[in-house]
C-alpha cells in the first residue's frame, strides 16, 4: 500500500511538471493515453470475465483430487487448469504451499504453478491483438514446454 501510494505521487508530481511546462503536450498526451485505455477495455473486461468464470467453475478444493498421483492424465489436467486460470502470485504461491501441506506431488504442484504464471489462454486474445498471432502462440507454447520440464526436473531433484 505504501508502494502504491508513493508510486502515485511520483506520478502526480512528473504529470504536475508536464503540465507547467507545456500544457499542449501534457493535454495531447493524456489524450492518447485515455484513447488506448478506451481501446483496450473491452478486450480487458472480457478477460476479467472468463478470469472471474474460471475461478468460480474451478475452486482450490476441486483442483486438489488432481494432484495426489503423478500420471500423464494428472499431469495434462494440472498444466491446462493452469494454463487456464489466472492467478496473480501472491495467490498462486500460498495456494502451492497449500496444495503441498494437503499431500500434492511437487511436480504436479510445479507444473500448476510454472502454467499460472507463464501461459495465459485467458489472456491470448488480447496478446493476439498486441503482439500478434505468431508471437502470442509461440510465446504460449514455450511456457507451456518449459513448465513440463520445470515439473519433471524438479520431480527428479526432489522426489
Amino acid at each position: 500500500m505504501t508502494f502504491s501510494i508513493i508510486l502515485f505521487s511520483i506520478t502526480g508530481l512528473l504529470l504536475l511538471l508536464s503540465f507547467l511546462k507545456s500544457k499542449e503536450k501534457t493535454k495531447k498526451a493524456l489524450t492518447i493515453a485515455l484513447k488506448s485505455f478506451l481501446n483496450i477495455l473491452p478486450v480487458m473486461l472480457g478477460v476479467i470475465g472468463l478470469i472471474s468464470l474460471s475461478l468460480t467453475l474451478l475452486p482450490p478444493s476441486s483442483i486438489v483430487k488432481f494432484f495426489g498421483q503423478i500420471n500423464l492424465i494428472n499431469t495434462l489436467t494440472v498444466a491446462g487448469i493452469g494454463s487456464i486460470m489466472l492467478i496473480p502470485g501472491l495467490i498462486a504461491f500460498p495456494l502451492a504451499a497449500a496444495l503441498l501441506e494437503q499431500g500434492a506431488a511437487l511436480p504436479l504442484v510445479v507444473i500448476f504453478i510454472t502454467t499460472l504464471m507463464m501461459v495465459g489462454i485467458m489472456t491470448l486474445p488480447m496478446e493476439i491483438k498486441f503482439f500478434g498471432r505468431n508471437f502470442a502462440l509461440m510465446r504460449n507454447i514455450i511456457g507451456l514446454a518449459a513448465a513440463l520440464i520445470v515439473g519433471v526436473v524438479m520431480g527428479v531433484i526432489l522426489p
